[in-house]
């Protein structure tokens, strides 16, 4: 399997992750999805295209080209379950509302899944870990923001409406609990906006596997309700109107995280 991620390297101590925006399939995952999932709906649509800016910034970007229908690359290698609940696995096997994902008898077997670990978790993770340790190593630090977005009521998953912003930092592990509350103020700042702090998504395996403040590694997971800036119904169209007001919050969250970082850190 070739072009599992791309990948922008930027001048700044940030690292932004997309690992669920992909759209390839392997030929099997293709041919055995269910009819209800053929147009992907689980997808983070246009996560990329929404944090168009960040280069501009000077963030380095890392995103997936493969659907998590493969495999999702936000699950340990271990498949341990990272909440209590309805959620899905490395190898997801059911949409997000709870029916099969495959048709009967034509799921990947263990070794074709075994293959995609190989050849698409592992490069990924093995990118991102090497771009945090360059970035500590030319800083003194790194931040890592993982960036998702979700439909904003998903009965099977979550009780009602989503909150518009979900920042995640694994109930305060995986980064500074003043930049957390900084963050959280910028999102106070927007009151159009609804937003929590490690609420119903508190950060997936990235999140928590990466970031260490003691190890001065910051990392934050934004969910991020899919109504914010796109019809989340197929065709699932990207709303211009509706993300560039999105935009603004999400470029005052990244400036925050990197002057939070200077601050800390002097550079």
């Amino acid at each position: 399997m070739d072009n599992v991620f791309s990948f922008h390297q930027g001048q700044l101590p940030l690292l932004i992750s997309i690992p669920h925006a992909g759209l390839k399939l392997t030929d099997t995952v293709r041919d055995g999805l269910v009819p209800a999932a053929r147009s992907l709906p689980d997808t983070d649509w246009h996560i990329p295209q929404l944090y168009d800016f960040a280069r501009e910034l000077g963030a380095s970007v890392v995103a997936a080209q493969y659907s998590r229908f493969v495999i999702d690359i936000n699950r340990p290698d271990d498949d341990k379950p990272l909440y209590a609940g309805a959620t899905t696995g490395l190898y997801p096997a059911t949409l997000f509302e709870g029916e099969p994902l495959f048709l009967e008898g034509k799921a990947p077997s263990a070794q074709q899944q075994a293959q995609y670990l190989e050849q698409i978790w592992r490069p990924y993770h093995a990118k991102v870990e090497s771009e945090l340790v360059r970035l500590r190593e030319a800083f003194g630090y790194a931040l890592l923001w993982d960036a998702h977005s979700i439909r904003s009521q998903i009965a099977h998953l979550f009780d009602g409406k989503l909150p518009d912003f979900n920042l995640g930092t694994f109930n305060g592990a995986s980064c500074d609990p003043e930049l957390a509350q900084r963050l959280k103020g910028v999102c106070a700042g927007f009151p159009a906006y609804t937003h929590v702090l490690n609420g119903r998504f508190k950060g997936g395996h990235i999140t928590r596997h990466y970031g260490a403040p003691a190890n001065h590694i910051h990392a934050v997971q934004l969910e991020l309700a899919q109504s914010t800036y796109m019809n989340e119904v197929e065709p699932f169209a990207y709303r211009e109107d509706l993300a560039q007001p999105t935009q603004v919050v999400l470029r005052g969250l990244l400036e925050t995280l990197l002057g939070w970082g200077r601050e800390r850190y002097g550079r």
